[in-house]
This record gives structure tokens, sequence and C-alpha cells, in this order.
């Protein structure tokens, strides 16, 4: 009997999910070997686009993809799904402070959380990209009651991804020979893109690199910033690599990765190298391939990274207040 995965994606017509839905309808999470049901949730407005999106999927003529549910609905998108891809969210208007935009999005988090719990799939896994991804993890979280909190996860793995090519391009290394970046904290310009653990092809990286100064300065910056210099660049946000950090998310939860390369992922903190407990933060995680995450333990932090660390996880702590009102 073949294996079929059913994956909801929200906000599916949108930027990322136009750049992901081939992603997972060509084997990018599960593999060459498991079909997928796409099931796309678009805001009523919308659905004219989905409908267009929904006929090129079909043109692609996947192999593995077997069926294309389109809705407004979460409960027929989230029906039985086996992982649930929550990338459409509000974007910060004009003017309008982060705590107004946490509220806004709070309610979409809310009713899809609360859907998910009703009608997904027995096993489901729940990855959030929709910004601020780390706190609309914690809305979805707590409003998704019976469904144990370790099945959410919000995405820094973009964040990952461009420290690894800042890396190696200042090193002249591929990115692929950069393993074990961390991302401590939050998905915004506060994040701390950590090095200090790193290697690149083989060598420490602060040592392959041998310049903390640009460590400490350019290249945090650099990623911190990152998405607002494609914006200034591209005229849009980031919407092909946030797909493939998507993408790279979900199939780590789906393979094995361990402390040869571990995976960035925004978890719930048990209190962990301080990290306040309760909050959705990046750690380095390994997982086991059937879903399931473990954050590493015992790595030192030196007086910069716990300084830089306190930062991000204070505007972790001051966005769940901003939302207390929210979290079921």
């Amino acid at each position: 009997m073949s294996i079929v995965k059913r994956v909801a994606v929200t906000g599916a017509a949108g930027q990322i999910g136009y750049s992901l839905l081939p992603l997972i309808a060509n084997g990018g999470i599960f593999g060459p070997n498991v079909k997928v049901v796409l099931q796309l949730l678009e805001v009523t407005p919308v659905l004219a686009a989905l409908n267009g999106v929904r006929m090129e999927l079909e043109d692609c003529a996947f192999p593995l993809l077997t069926d294309i549910v389109c809705s407004d609905d979460p409960k027929v998108a989230f029906k039985n799904a086996d992982l649930c891809l929550l990338v459409g969210s509000k974007p910060r208007g004009p003017g309008q402070e982060r705590k107004d935009l946490l509220q806004d999005n709070g309610k979409i988090f809310i009713g899809q959380g609360r859907a998910i719990a009703e009608v997904a799939g027995p096993d489901v896994r729940v990855v959030v990209v929709g910004n601020p991804c780390n706190t609309n993890c914690l809305i979805a979280m707590k409003n998704a009651k019976g469904v144990p909190a370790d099945r959410f996860t919000a995405m820094t793995r973009l964040d990952q991804n461009r420290a690894k090519a800042q890396l190696a391009l200042k090193a002249k290394k591929h990115w692929s020979t950069v393993k074990n970046v961390t991302i401590w904290g939050n998905h915004s310009n506060t994040q701390y893109p950590d090095w200090h653990h790193a290697t690149i092809d083989g060598t420490a990286a602060a040592t392959a690199i041998n310049d903390e100064a640009w460590l400490q300065g350019p290249f945090m910056k650099t990623v911190q910033e990152r998405g607002k210099a494609i914006i200034e660049a591209r005229g849009k946000s980031s919407a092909l690599s946030a797909a493939q950090a998507a993408c790279d998310h979900a199939r780590s939860l789906y393979t094995v990765t361990t402390n040869a390369d571990w995976a960035s992922l925004c978890v719930l903190s048990d209190g962990t190298y301080g990290t306040p407990e309760g909050l959705i933060s990046g750690f380095p995680c390994t997982t086991d391939g059937k879903g399931n995450w473990q954050i590493v333990k015992g790595l030192a932090m030196n007086d910069f990274s716990k300084q830089k660390a306190a930062i991000t996880w204070k505007e972790l702590t001051d966005e769940r207040d901003m939302v207390k009102d929210l979290l079921g």
C-alpha cells in the first residue's frame, strides 16, 4: 500500500505559498516515495486566484500529487491533515504598531488552532511560517486544546540558511560545508545567529573566518536585516527563500538530524539555556524522522552569547504579554 500524506497550506495563493507548493508536490518534504494531497486554504476574496494555482498544479502533472483541495474553511483544509503549514498571515500595515499586528494575526491563529484540534489527523505536525511566527505559533498552540504542545514549531530555518550562506561566502567555501549554526530566540531582527559551535569544512567557523569583528558585527547584522535588504532590492518580501526554508524545516522533522548538523527550530521552551519557560523560541534541535524534536543540551554559551540571547528572549516575553488575552 502506498503512503499518502495530507498537507494543509494556508495563504496558499500568496507569494510564499506559490513557491512552496511545487516543492511539496515534488517530494521536497516526504521524499520521492510518498504521495501527497494538498489541502489549500485562502480567504474568500482570494479563492479565484487559488483556483488558478490549482490549475497550474494540475498542469505540472506531479507524479506524487494525488489530489488538490481548495477552500476558505479551515475545517475543510485541515481535515485529517498530517502536516499543517501555516503560511498565511496579515502583513504589517504602514505605521502599525507590533502589538496591533500581533492582535490582528492572533485572531487568525486562534481559529486555525481550534480547527486543527477539531479535525486534523491524530499525528498532526504544525509549522508556523506566517509572521510574527513565534508568537503566532504560541497562540495557535494554546488554542489547539488536546493537541500536544510539541507538535507545534515555528520557522527560523530561513535565518539558519542565511547564516550558513554568509559564513560560507566569507570563508570562500560552499554553504553545504557549514554545519551547526544556531538561531536563538525570535524570527525578527533581535534574533541571535550563533556561530560559536558552527564548523566550516570541518574547521571551527571562528577559526576558518578569523575575523571576530566581522562575526560580531556585519555577519550578525546581515542575517538579522536580510529580509529588509531583499525588500529594498526586489521591491517584494522574501518568497523563494522563505518557501525553501519552510520545506527544509518540515523535511527536517521527517528525516533524522543529529548533532553532526542540527536544525534550528522554534519550539516550546522548557527553560533550557536560561530561556524563559513557555516561549516559542529558536533552539538547536535534533529530530527523529517521525516528526519529533529534542533540544540539544549542554552547549557552552559565553558572555557575548548570553547577552545577545537575552535581548531576543526579552522581545519574545514582551510579545507574549501583548497577546496574553489570546492564549486560550
